[in-house]
């Protein structure tokens, strides 16, 4: 009888761990939805609490006959096979969409929605996209990707996933119009395919302006077919001395197209009059100061003609401001530039230019906007600019002397904030970190993300702040891996600062400590994105 207890005993205690062991594993008390999750935080945002799915029988309609539309169907589409291995047919509806469908339309001007802003309606049946311009659709083509379970990023079929996302409605628009990310191709040089993937990073949140920094003294990193050996010569070596490279104009071309299609605006920048030896040394007659030197017909000629350098010092070098072919050099270069970018911006720099003459840069930098205007472009530089007379239109990037950035101001200039302690993705996040500088401040994930743009300086406000930019330098950078590794989980905190409401202590609006449950959220999708991202401790990251 104490037998038979006994072994009844031992038949309910083994039932009872394999029920447990049988239980779904518990969930991580930061684990939300991800309408919970978004980032950017929209604007307005709703949730009703039930789900439409996504079948193999989904299709995805436009309800237009814009072919800007159909292309962004295209991409949403795109953007859902791979994962689901479902067909989302694209097709043209007119009327009433069938039910379980996803559907885009073009909806009237709207002046709060403007070109970015778009509408989401998610019911059990439906999900509607809607916006006055295809950029806002663009915009809300991320949205619908950050509401289905992290898994639809995998690169290749998931099976056994409820493609379910969560009903409600947003409504969304930026807070600034110019949110951008800078890339320093110049120290390290980038390949097209890794460029073209940082540009899908950075539309997944929804930024819109890639900045990039195509020269510096280490390394000429654009075709200039006036100027072959720019390239032949500045482009051959990059920092620690290995081997460099640089873009023919068809591959800018190609990147600039991509770009375009992420509704992305590129910003190409030719960093003058300092930070210019590559170009220096391919061109001595560029220099001003000047040495004996034997020349192939034996004769002599004064010139001094710089080295390649491959280190990471800075203001060292200056074109001659003071002679005409410095001029024609940069008519031609922007020139060229201009006829291939159809953004309305050319980047001029103007930074640390401590080899250059104050009574030389002033006339420069007036002379440089004016080359700049005359091709069809508008100027930004280096917030050192605003030490010249800026031309109408002309933008300063503010990112190290708030006094220049007010200097701006008074002439009537709008800024663009890329405070160095702030949003400089080459600092590195504490003493440990292996990649990076730490000159301007070590920058954690909370710092990054914990400034206002309109609060930032004393005396400049929200009426002067024109948008933000962060800002990846390449000293340290050599691989695409170590690109992700300083962008993330920084560049999402920047894109929230630039699309979101402000950190106004108001509901709906931005502070960290709910900030970063959200992005404890995303680390499951920078895994299935194949990202590599810093994980840091101040993160409650979700498994």
């Amino acid at each position: 009888m104490i037998l038979a207890r006994n072994f009844r005993f031992i038949l309910v205690a083994c039932f009872c761990v394999f029920a447990l062991s049988c239980q779904a594993p518990k969930k991580n008390e930061n684990q939300r939805s991800p309408i919970n999750s978004l980032i950017p935080l929209p604007q307005e945002i709703k949730s009703t609490g039930k789900a439409f799915e996504l079948t193999d029988k989904t299709a995805v309609y436009v309800a237009t006959e814009d072919e800007q539309v159909f292309a962004v169907a295209e991409y949403l589409a795109g953007k859902l096979r791979t994962a689901t291995g479902f067909p989302l047919p694209v097709n043209k509806v007119q009327g009433q969409a069938p039910e379980g469908s996803l559907v885009l339309t073009k909806t009237e001007p709207d002046a709060q929605l403007g070109e970015e802003g778009y509408s989401l309606e998610v019911t059990e049946s439906t999900v509607k996209l809607s916006a006055p311009a295809a950029a806002g659709l663009f915009r809300g083509a991320q949205t619908i990707r950050q509401l289905l379970p992290a898994a639809i990023e995998s690169a290749s079929v998931q099976n056994d996933v409820d493609w379910k996302i969560e009903t409600g409605t947003i409504r969304d628009f930026p807070n600034y119009a110019w949110r951008g990310m800078m890339l320093d191709v110049a120290r390290h040089f980038f390949s097209v395919e890794e460029v073209k993937r940082l540009l899908d990073e950075m539309a997944y949140y929804k930024l819109n302006v890639f900045h990039w920094h195509l020269s510096d003294d280490q390394g000429w990193r654009i075709e200039i077919k006036s100027w072959p050996k720019l390239t032949e010569v500045g482009g051959s070596t990059q920092v620690g001395g290995a081997k460099g490279g640089f873009y023919t104009q068809e591959q800018y071309k190609e990147i600039v197209k991509y770009a375009a299609e992420r509704y992305i605006t590129v910003i190409p920048e030719i960093d003058m009059p300092g930070h210019t030896n590559a170009a220096l040394a391919s061109y001595p007659e560029l220099n001003c100061s000047e040495q004996t030197i034997k020349i192939s017909q034996g004769n002599e000629m004064k010139r001094k003609v710089p080295g390649l350098y491959t280190g990471i010092e800075v203001g060292f070098s200056t074109l001659c401001a003071t002679k005409e072919v410095t001029y024609k050099f940069i008519d031609d270069v922007v020139r060229e530039l201009a006829e291939m970018t159809p953004g309305p911006y050319l980047h001029i720099g103007g930074d640390e230019s401590h080899a250059t003459k104050k009574e030389d840069y002033i006339p420069f930098v007036n002379k440089v906007q004016e080359i700049v205007i005359s091709h069809g472009k508008k100027v930004v530089g280096w917030d050192e600019i605003a030490n010249t007379t800026l031309k109408p239109n002309t933008m300063a990037q503010v990112w190290a002397d708030a006094q220049n950035g007010k200097k701006a101001i008074a002439q009537g200039a709008k800024l663009i904030l890329s405070p160095a302690s702030k949003s400089y993705l080459d600092m590195s996040y504490d003493s440990t970190s292996k990649l990076g500088l730490h000159w301007a401040a070590y920058i954690e994930v909370d710092s990054a993300y914990t400034w206002d743009p309109a609060k930032l300086v004393t005396g400049i406000g929200r009426e002067n702040v024109y948008g933000i930019e962060s800002a990846l330098w390449s000293e340290t950078i050599q691989t695409r891996s170590d690109i992700e590794y300083m962008t993330f989980p920084r560049l999402p905190g920047h894109a929230e600062i630039g699309w979101s409401a402000p950190a106004d202590g108001k509901e709906g609006s931005r502070n960290w400590n709910e900030y970063k449950i959200r992005l404890a959220n995303h680390g499951p999708r920078f895994k299935a994105m194949g990202i590599n991202f810093y994980p840091s401790k101040l993160v409650p990251w979700v498994q």
